[in-house]
C-alpha cells in the first residue's frame, strides 16, 4: 500500500481496470452480489483521482455479508472488518491483482448510498468534479505524506456536495 498521497490526472484505462477486478470476483460472488459498482474518484470520467480503484460489492442481507466474506477469502482476499465504517467491510487484495478498494455491504448501508450519491452527482456536474479534482490535486502537493489531513481537508467539499445532491 502506498504511503504518500498521489493524484494524477483521469485515465481512461481505469474502467477497464474496474472491469477486470470486478471480473476477477464475480465467479465467487454472482450468485450472491446485487451490483458490483465502481465507487470513487476513478469512477468520474475527468476527475483527478488516485490511482487506486474503489468497488462496492452490495448485497441483500447482513447474513450475505459473511458468506461474501469467506467465498472472497477463496481468492485470497483479506478481511479488514469494517474500518470504522459500521456495516462495510473491507478487504485487501490478493498479490495477484493490481492494488484496490474493495467493500462490501447490504443494500441499505448507509457509507453505500453516499458513494452513489455523491458518484452520480459529480457524473452529472462536471464542473463541481473539475473543482474537486483541482481540489485534490492541490492537497495532495500540500498533504503529500498526511493522509489524514488530506482527507480532512477535502472533507468539507464532499459535504457540500452531499448536501446539493439532497443528503440531509
Amino acid at each position: 500500500m502506498r504511503s504518500s498521497i498521489e493524484v494524477v490526472e483521469y485515465d481512461p484505462r481505469w474502467v477497464q481496470l474496474f472491469e477486470a477486478l470486478r471480473d476477477s470476483v464475480l465467479p465467487v460472488l454472482a450468485n450472491l452480489a446485487v451490483t458490483i459498482e465502481h465507487i470513487g474518484s476513478t469512477s468520474v470520467p475527468g476527475l483527478a483521482a488516485k490511482p487506486i480503484i474503489d468497488m462496492d460489492v452490495a448485497v441483500p442481507t447482513l447474513a450475505d455479508v459473511q458468506i461474501a466474506i469467506e467465498r472472497l477469502a477463496t481468492l485470497g482476499y483479506v478481511h479488514e472488518g469494517d474500518l470504522g465504517a459500521k456495516g462495510r467491510e473491507a478487504f485487501i487484495p490478493p498479490d495477484s491483482v493490481p492494488w484496490h478498494h474493495l467493500y462490501v455491504c447490504t443494500l441499505d448501508n448507509e457509507e453505500y448510498m453516499r458513494h452513489l450519491l455523491f458518484r452520480d452527482y459529480l457524473r452529472c456536474h462536471p464542473e463541481d468534479a473539475r473543482m474537486y479534482g483541482n481540489l485534490k490535486l492541490k492537497l495532495a502537493q500540500q498533504y503529500h505524506n498526511d493522509r489524514k489531513a488530506y482527507t480532512d481537508e477535502k472533507g468539507n467539499f464532499v459535504k457540500e456536495v452531499l448536501k446539493r445532491a439532497g443528503r440531509t
